[in-house]
């Protein structure tokens, strides 16, 4: 059974030409592929392009996908409803090395993800989405460049969940993610509580289970940086 993808993008003096490259949409008969330009009351012309998935082209998505997942520590779904080809050119080129921004049906990015520790983000998975997987713990830093892009580029288009460690934050919950300790700031902690009386420790230890988990990690590379470069 074929699936049809529906794809636009909306700008206000077309160019004469223009070409536009999907990898992952190649259909089998290009004349199942349709163009069409509609003239709106504004001044906005959307580009419409549709095309078929066949199955293995819909498989090689879900392959995609699930690549993307190996060694993802936070996956976002972003609301792209709007946006234009420069606000996606835009947005890549402001995300760090270590984050990755995907877009494909929101049913074939689920059927990836439902046995896995993000098949919580199955609700925000409706309507115009991007994916943004992050390689890092450092969530706040992986966030930031998001939150630069809305407001240089004047968009309003919010986060509509993610998931970590598990865990489902809504938008309401973002600021929990944003305000979370670097590892830097983790280390210093760790130091400061081995460092000061033992009521330091207790209180490090009270802290959530995630911080404790950091606090101890960053405190044993300490350990092994020390000892490597002793014995240089």
């Amino acid at each position: 059974m074929e699936t049809t993808a529906l794809f636009s993008y909306s700008y206000s003096k077309p160019p004469l030409t223009q070409t536009l490259t999907f990898p992952h949409y190649r259909p089998a008969n290009p004349s199942t592929i349709s163009l069409s330009r509609t003239k709106l009351h504004s001044r906005t012309r959307p580009f419409t392009i549709q095309c078929t998935l066949t199955r293995d082209q819909k498989e090689e998505i879900v392959g995609k996908v699930k690549t993307l997942l190996e060694g993802c520590c936070f996956m976002a779904v972003i609301d792209y409803t709007g946006f234009t080809v420069k606000n996606f050119q835009d947005l890549r080129k402001s995300l760090p090395e270590k984050s990755k921004l995907f877009v494909a049906k929101n049913r074939l990015v689920y059927k990836a993800i439902e046995p896995t520790s993000f098949a919580p983000l199955r609700p925000c998975m409706k309507g115009m989405n991007a994916y943004l997987f992050v390689y890092s713990e450092e969530i706040p830093e992986a966030i930031k460049p998001y939150r630069k892009f809305q407001e240089e580029s004047k968009v309003e288009n919010d986060f509509l969940g993610a998931v970590f460690e598990g865990k489902f934050y809504a938008p309401e919950d973002f600021k929990q993610l944003e305000t979370m300790p670097t590892r830097e700031e983790l280390y210093a902690k760790v130091l400061g509580a081995l460092q000061s009386p033992a009521i330091g420790l207790v209180t490090t230890l009270q802290a959530p289970a995630r911080d404790v988990l950091m606090v101890l990690k960053a405190y044993v590379k300490k350990l092994e940086d020390e000892s490597g470069g002793g014995g240089q």
